[in-house]
């Protein structure tokens, strides 16, 4: 036989086990996934060189019968282990996350575009990776697309391809610089690695460059999600730096094609650059660079491509509680200078003073003077590991040709310039100015400073650090200590790996690249995960990584020069996900050593004020830099003294007081955008609509839960309930149900919580949970397998039931439904294969039916046994109609049939209503949904009236 005598569908017999034929299958090569089996196991058979036969399902057996219980266990099974529902949302079922309700509404506002176009906005911690996934693998299960690109800072690419694997089974490849050589290597002549690979992650800097930006053009997907976007927000005004133009520029030809889909996806899109924000959401609609935001038809073009809410508006959306922590307790603790600290400080401070206050050659010498000296100031203050780095390095402004182009590169090297570029290099010492004459005076400067590395018990504010990190270990806190420089974090991870005794402290910075980084944090977690672990990092973290699985505090022990950047090392641990209901962050800084103070009263608690006022975080106005720079060089031309550079400044200054308006005046703006711009066209009804229709089909979530508890109960588990949840023994659980249970670590899960958050190494009561999902596998294998002992076989495929819930004798059938879906796209249709589990029931003998209702059927599954039915009659009794499904076959088939053309409708219907008739109309163009025939009948269960009737 060939591949081509065997429909897709259909079942056929190799290898000694059912498989079902995908769609994928072509001439003379069957893809097929075994029955019962999962998507881990689909695999190719040839029947040219293998036995290759036609099957059919088997009936149940009337002696293999069970209870109420272990009937319901396999319906259960059946639902949570599908993969590919035939419903009109074909991604939801293949899912290994259960998203939240607010989660759907990007889905569903995307399905309302032709051509998807969105900004996702949501806030800090939200779950805007998962809001993306969704459509996007909504558009890729639907057929629209067969690629997708995101391009992200590469900090993030691990975590994105990461996310994608393991919550929406989509491989992903890497495209950064470390990668591209050996993915390159496997490329034919005139292959594009986009055209290789269909589902890539790609660092946007990398991408953005003359060298590759033009490929990629050429050759990039149909669908592109832009992470944390805000970083290609580019005005008119040419003043923003190169890198942000470039990466603008491509952007905006990948969205100058129209029939691109285009996800953009940040946590602060409005920076307070008007011009900026314009041409951001003008990727998504050229109209939308010019249109009137403050007009109700302004908003409600804006309101067709974008999201955002915060947290207060998602916390109970539709009924469904999202837990994020309760509470961020902040604290400030401040340190002094001692000791030889204090003299090294004084004498450089000295050096500094007299290079700023000089004022001989040009105006670009005094500007690489000033920025040499910022640098100094910057590093002593971090550490004297970070001033010894820097003293030895030569700055990047003496290579500047005039005195803007200093001042450009000062401010890429000293300040943090967070909307500009990613936090990859944002860890390197800037380096000073090395004139010939003051040579041996730097060197000099820096081989204290070494001395000082050398005695850290010396160091106040390490010192400080110490104190603080072990009061954060005996509260039960695991913490993140950020430090700004690499030379700093090193240093503080060498003291603290000595000074915490059995307390595990690692450290990740820029160095690594970024699958290095999330390695290590994985193997702290693996190797401390019943103990607390301390992490040292940079910057290079605080961007969109999610560590609140293992961490619950901050210590920020370098302020950041931009207080989104204090921010964004907060929402580590403060987001969707944590399980502690409080969260810490603690703030070091120093009381006397000339910076700080300026930098905490100018920026870091006036943020802090807006965010607690507003319940949001309000990215700081575009001359924060030029206002810093300006106050700590006054403070330096004017101070005699240290102590002077913290208190002899004048916060009411001219530039300080403009500078503080405008930065109300954006709060007030984003406060007033909150609400105008709040997703309105996609309503509450519509999203419980979409959700109910996912459950129909799915499962309730409760039944879960319900499930889980019996199968592991019936497999020999013994369960404790806690206040979230339950756990399990399985000392007495057969030997394959704890492997099918085994996480990567090698050890059970035992620990099933109610939802999220949770725990790392427990299992989540979701039916898109791994755990789960195993569960539900072994329960349906194994119902289908009866060469399995029958305490390894917790569901049977046949039971009866004696109940009084029934006056005449009821049968129940449990069935799976196969349906051939035919999906509209672009270039091609597509075909796939869905599932779907329906119980249908009817009353009397098989030879005269009497079939139940929908409501009916429901009633029935909830009746209880009132009386023992004897075994004979048990098995007669089942027997009997076992033997007569194929006189209900026709019927079974026209079920089938039926629900193929609901199927074909709930398609048509979601397509129409989102994109309009005439849209709506051509969309569907192509679109079909057809049964597989016959049905498979799976279980047999008769309900036997209590008395007696027939």
């Amino acid at each position: 036989m060939t591949a081509t005598d065997f429909a897709i569908g259909s079942l056929v017999t190799a290898r000694g086990r059912d498989w079902v034929v995908l769609p994928e299958s072509v001439d003379d090569f069957l893809v097929a996934k075994p029955l019962g089996g999962s998507d881990a196991e689909i695999t190719g058979l040839i029947p040219a060189v293998e036995e290759v036969t036609a099957a059919t399902f088997p009936p149940p057996s009337p002696s293999d019968r069970g209870d109420d219980r272990s009937g319901r266990m396999l319906r259960e099974a059946l639902r949570i282990g599908f993969r590919s529902s035939g419903g009109p949302f074909r991604s939801l079922a293949s899912l290994n996350v259960d998203p939240r309700p607010y989660q759907l509404v990007p889905l569903l506002l995307g399905l309302r575009q032709e051509t998807v176009r969105m900004l996702i906005a949501d806030d800090v911690g939200i779950g805007k990776t998962v809001e993306a996934g969704l459509v996007a693998s909504e558009l890729l299960a639907q057929g629209t697309v067969q690629r997708m690109s995101v391009l992200c800072p590469p900090s993030l690419a691990e975590q994105w391809r990461a996310e994608l694997s393991e919550k929406f089974g989509l491989d992903a490849q890497l495209v950064l610089p470390s990668t591209v050589t050996r993915l390159e290597r496997s490329l034919a002549v005139n292959e594009s690695l986009f055209q290789r690979y269909p589902i890539t992650i790609v660092s946007l800097d990398f991408i953005k460059s003359e060298r590759h930006r033009h490929e990629f053009q050429r050759t990039a997907p149909e669908l592109i999600i832009v992470d944390e976007a805000h970083t290609v927000a580019a005005d008119d005004s040419g003043t923003g730096s190169a890198g942000r133009t470039q990466r603008y520029n491509l952007i905006r030809a990948l969205a100058d094609d129209r029939d691109r889909h285009l996800i953009l996806t940040t946590a602060t899109p409005h920076s307070g650059n008007d011009g900026a924000f314009r041409n951001l959401i003008g990727l998504l609609d050229n109209d939308l660079k010019a249109v009137d935001l403050t007009s109700e038809s302004g908003r409600r073009l804006l309101a067709r491509h974008m999201v955002q809410r915060r947290r207060g508006d998602i916390r109970d959306y539709l009924g469904a509680e999202t837990q994020f922590p309760k509470d961020r307790q902040t604290s400030e603790a401040p340190y002094q200078l001692s000791g030889r600290h204090k003299e090294f400080f004084d004498d450089v401070l000295e050096y500094i003073r007299g290079q700023v206050q000089d004022r001989s050659g040009t105006k670009l010498q005094q500007r690489v003077r000033w920025w040499s000296a910022l640098a100094l100031l910057r590093a002593m203050a971090s550490s004297p590991a970070a001033a010894a780095m820097t003293l030895r390095t030569r700055a990047a402004t003496t290579e500047a040709q005039s005195a803007v182009e200093a001042d450009v590169v000062g401010a890429a090297e000293v300040l943090d310039q967070f909307e500009d570029e990613g936090a990859d290099a944002a860890d390197l010492v800037p380096g000073a100015e090395h004139e010939a004459s003051e040579a041996s005076l730097l060197r000099s400067y820096a081989d204290r400073a070494d001395d000082l590395v050398a005695s850290p018990a010396d160091d106040a504010k390490l010192t400080l650090l110490t104190t603080q990190v072990k009061a954060l270990v005996k509260d039960g806190f695991s913490p993140i200590v950020f430090c700004r420089f690499i030379q700093t974090a090193k240093y503080v991870h060498q003291h603290l790996a000595g000074a915490l005794g059995k307390i595990e402290v690692e450290v990740v910075t820029g160095e690594l690249p970024s699958e290095e980084r999330a390695a290590r944090i994985a193997a702290l977690a693996e190797r401390t995960v019943d103990a607390q672990r301390v992490l040292v990092a940079t910057d290079c973290l605080s961007e969109g990584v999610n560590l609140q699985s293992d961490f619950q505090a901050v210590v920020h022990y370098d302020l950041a020069w931009n207080p989104t950047r204090h921010e964004q090392r907060e929402g580590r641990v403060d987001r969707f996900g944590q399980p502690r209901e409080i969260v810490r962050a603690q703030t070091i800084y120093g009381a006397d050593n000339g910076i700080d103070g300026i930098v905490l009263d100018v920026l870091i608690r006036k943020h802090d004020k807006i965010r607690r006022d507003l319940g949001i975080s309000v990215p700081v106005p575009a001359q924060s830099d030029e206002v810093l720079s300006a106050l700590l060089e006054g403070a330096v031309m004017r101070g005699n003294g240290y102590e002077q550079l913290t208190f002899d400044f004048d916060l009411e200054d001219a530039d300080v007081k403009g500078f503080d308006a405008e930065w109300e005046s954006s709060a007030e703006k984003e406060k007033q955008s909150q609400t105008m711009f709040a997703q309105r066209t996609i309503r509450p009804d519509e999203v419980k609509e979409a959700m109910d229709a996912a459950r129909r089909s799915l499962g309730e979530p409760g039944d879960v839960s319900g499930f889980v508890a019996d199968a592991l109960t019936e497999l020999g588990a013994l369960l404790t309930t806690t206040h979230n949840g339950f756990t399990a023994d399985l000392s007495q659980v057969p030997v394959q149900v704890v492997e099918a249970l085994t996480a990567a670590d090698g050890r059970p899960i035992t620990d099933f919580r109610g939802d999220l958050p949770a725990p790392r190494r427990s299992a989540v009561l979701q039916r898109t949970d791994p755990t789960v999902a195993a569960l539900a596998n072994y329960v349906l294998n194994s119902a289908l397998d009866g060469t399995l002992v029958a305490k390894e076989r917790p569901a049977k495929r046949a039971g009866i039931l004696t109940t009084d819930a029934v006056s005449k004798l009821t049968t129940a059938l449990l069935m799976r439904f196969r349906t051939h879906l035919v999906l509209p796209a672009k270039d091609r249709a597509r075909t796939t294969l869905a599932e779907e589990a329906r119980v249908v029931a009817f009353r009397g003998r098989p030879s005269d039916p009497e079939w139940l209702s929908d409501d009916e059927v429901e009633q029935l599954l909830s009746a209880k046994p009132t009386a023992n039915t004897p075994v004979d009659v048990a098995e007669n009794t089942l027997g009997a109609v076992v033997n007569a499904i194929p006189a209900i076959q026709s019927h079974l088939s026209a079920r089938a049939e039926a629900l193929a053309a609901q199927l074909e409708e709930d398609h048509v219907s979601v397509r129409v209503a989102a994109r309009g008739e005439r849209a709506g109309a051509l969309s569907v163009r192509g679109l079909s949904v057809r049964a597989q025939l016959p049905p498979d009948v799976l279980g047999v269960y008769v309900y036997r009236p209590a008395g007696g009737a027939a």
